[in-house]
């Protein structure tokens, strides 16, 4: 059994307050070993931009209200015949003591099936956590 889920997809990147968007790939992965978390890198011309840890039960929740806080907050948006899941990340503290931010756009129907695909995976509410594996691990490090 395929223990590992990806797929690429072309998400929107708002720039700034103007509200202006542009295309970047978001290239999102579930892996069984991590059954919790989701992960996403976001690329433009072959570079990456930006890589995040998602937690996968707030992903399926941010399609149908508000989540989030902290940095990572998510929302459903209806943007005339589709709707979108709104994504806003903060990051590092800038210079100005603001702290960087991306908002992005991803098509609702397009999350909604890679969720689906890693419950084939691993069903919701069927993860498991590995406390024994994990403190081996952590002992090991010393």
């Amino acid at each position: 059994m395929n223990t590992v889920v990806h797929k690429t997809m072309v998400v929107q990147l708002q720039a700034g307050d103007a509200g202006d968007r542009f295309p970047v790939l978001a290239h999102l992965g579930y892996d069984a070993a991590d059954p919790f978390a989701l992960t996403v890198a976001f690329s433009h011309d072959g570079r990456v931009l930006a890589e995040w840890a998602l937690d996968r039960e707030m992903v399926g929740e941010g399609l149908t209200r508000p989540v989030g806080v902290g940095d990572v907050r998510m929302r459903p948006e209806s943007r005339g015949m589709w709707d979108e899941l709104r994504l806003e990340l903060l990051g590092d503290d800038r210079a100005d003591g603001e702290r960087h931010r991306a908002v992005v756009f991803v098509w609702a129907a397009a999350v909604e099936a890679f969720l689906r695909e890693t419950y084939t995976v691993v069903r919701p509410g069927e993860e498991e956590v590995r406390a024994d594996d994990f403190l081996a691990e952590l002992t090991a490090e010393g």
